[in-house]
């Protein structure tokens, strides 16, 4: 069994009047089956609403699935008794890195995970010191975080999780929030977690750009998982891509466009090198 393994998972969201009676019942996850190994880096893709982020919950015990049975390093999340192990094994990160920092000093922020887990204080700067040099944030460890930029903020969220020592970081579309270079610094600082740390990532987002790297990419759409494979296998299919509401990378988009008039591309080219390389092939 992998760190995450969902089996048959359902979750629907009840809506109630004010004298509590149902109006209505939405199922945000449809029977979705998955299985994640340690060490991966995995991406979820979808559009707003297709049930991403409430996946996402699960995998920390935020949310309990309706039916079937969702494992977090073996550990079933319905049962209220491994709750605490989930969320020791299993850290989130969410949109807003303002709703997850609460320290007035960066490094008192990091270090609060770990001090209410009852670590010892030397092992508690040990670990901060730690994460925030994983994050590239160890020089700002003195400063305050209203301070920062949003890219930085959000590299401070994900230390304060690390320091945790999880065996899986949950990154619940960390960027949605901020300008192009904020995006790359976390994406960067979430690749550098799990090459060099052998944290297993779990991305969700709908930058397209931002999954070239994953181990392998899960796709949904209205509470299903309608698409998996490896990045390459994923952006290979464009149009299908496309009725979901999806685009593909910039330069996926343009070596199928060229494909389509003619040049023998292979498909899923993921990035620029590898377009310039097969163009200079066909010169």
């Amino acid at each position: 069994m992998g760190i995450i393994k969902a089996k048959d998972i359902v979750f629907e969201y009840i809506r109630r009047d004010e004298e509590g009676n149902v109006e209505g019942i939405t199922r945000a996850v449809d029977d979705v089956s998955l299985d994640i190994e340690k060490g991966e880096f995995i991406a979820i893709l979808g559009h707003n609403g297709s049930g991403k982020s409430t996946l996402a919950k699960h995998m920390n015990a935020l949310l309990y699935p309706t039916e079937g049975t969702l494992w977090v390093d073996g550990k079933d999340t319905a049962d209220a008794a491994n709750t605490w192990d989930i969320r020791q094994s299993a850290g989130m990160v969410f949109q807003n890195p303002d709703n997850q920092i609460i320290g007035s000093i960066v490094e008192e922020d990091v270090g609060f995970g770990p001090e209410n887990m009852g670590v010892p204080t030397d092992e508690i700067w040990e670990r901060v010191g730690e994460s925030l040099k994983a994050v590239g944030m160890y020089e700002y460890r003195k400063h305050s975080p209203n301070r920062l930029s949003g890219g930085q903020k959000q590299r401070v969220a994900i230390a304060g999780v690390v320091a945790m020592h999880p065996k899986c970081i949950i990154m619940d579309e960390p960027t949605a929030m901020l300008d192009p270079n904020g995006r790359k610094e976390v994406i960067r600082a979430a690749r550098a977690l799990n090459d060099v740390e052998k944290v297993t990532v779990i991305l969700i987002t709908h930058y397209m750009d931002e999954v070239i790297h994953a181990d392998k990419v899960f796709v949904m759409d209205k509470g299903k998982v309608v698409m998996q494979g490896t990045p390459r296998e994923i952006f290979s299919r464009v149009e299908e891509l496309k009725e979901l509401r999806l685009d593909v990378p910039q330069v996926t988009l343009l070596a199928y466009e060229l494909k389509k008039a003619g040049l023998h591309l292979p498909d899923g080219i993921l990035n620029t090198e590898e377009l310039v390389k097969e163009l200079w092939e066909l010169s």
